[in-house]
């Protein structure tokens, strides 16, 4: 019981510490639904280990009916955890968070299936993930990292990085800015599949002219590729945005 106290005392510092709207202890004791999920899901997680599943879940549940935050009674939640809002927020069932997080509303920490055992995201210590951010799979986020809003993070994130887009890609590790100059880094599974049919088109293309240039004996057309090359100067990207380049 001591050790809740002090969890309690623990976490509205947290608060203060992290949100400048917070004006009183009262506020914060009353106010802030985020506050509200971490102390239910302590209940929920110490009926969940000594194996009252049932309570657990319920007691859960109703703490999202609450707070609409939903904790599942097995993650693993480090301290001052700061759940800023918290409408919307999922944490899954094999979800390790460290210490010192802050999530703001609409994050997920999901599975990307039907697997049993670790599926869900573990995070490491002092960790910001932005509004709507969705951390997929078991993947890990290293400590002192910041996920941007909206993200949709797939893979495993060094820590002291900064993580953007859809998917989530790297642009600032151990402060120096990560610049991708191929598309391909980002490992889009859309894009990739797009390459690989401009592949495939670029193929068939150069097999339709030999065969046309065997049957007919006349010189091949040039592709369409080598048209534009010569329709066009190339322009090099990195001079027309020489300071995206510079790191």
């Amino acid at each position: 019981m001591t050790g809740f106290f002090k969890s309690v005392r623990e976490d509205i510092a947290a608060v203060f510490e992290s949100d400048p709207a917070a004006r009183s202890y009262f506020e914060v004791l009353f106010c802030y639904p985020g506050l509200h999920a971490v102390w239910a899901h302590h209940l929920s997680r110490w009926l969940w280990l000594h194996g009252m599943r049932f309570l657990a879940r319920f007691t859960s549940q109703l703490a999202r009916f609450c707070t609409g935050i939903e904790i599942h009674p097995g993650a693993e939640i480090g301290r001052r955890l700061f759940i800023d809002h918290g409408m919307g927020v999922v944490i899954g069932e094999t979800s390790i968070v460290g210490d010192d997080v802050t999530l703001y509303q609409g994050v997920t920490l999901g599975g990307t299936g039907k697997e049993k055992g670790k599926r869900h995201p573990t995070l490491g210590n002092n960790i910001a993930v932005g509004t709507g951010a969705k951390l997929l799979g078991n993947i890990a986020i290293g400590d002192n990292c910041r996920i941007g809003a909206n993200s949709v993070v797939l893979r495993n994130v060094p820590p002291n990085s900064t993580v953007v887009g859809v998917p989530g890609h790297i642009v600032l590790h151990e402060g120096k800015r990560v610049v991708i100059t191929d598309p391909k880094d980002i490992r889009d599974p859309l894009s990739d599949v797009i390459i690989k049919l401009a592949g495939e088109m670029h193929e068939l293309r150069e097999k339709f002219q030999q065969h046309s240039h065997e049957a007919l004996g006349a010189e091949p057309d040039l592709s369409i590729d080598e048209e534009k090359e010569k329709a066009a100067p190339k322009i090099v990207p990195e001079e027309l945005f020489i300071e995206d380049y510079q790191i």
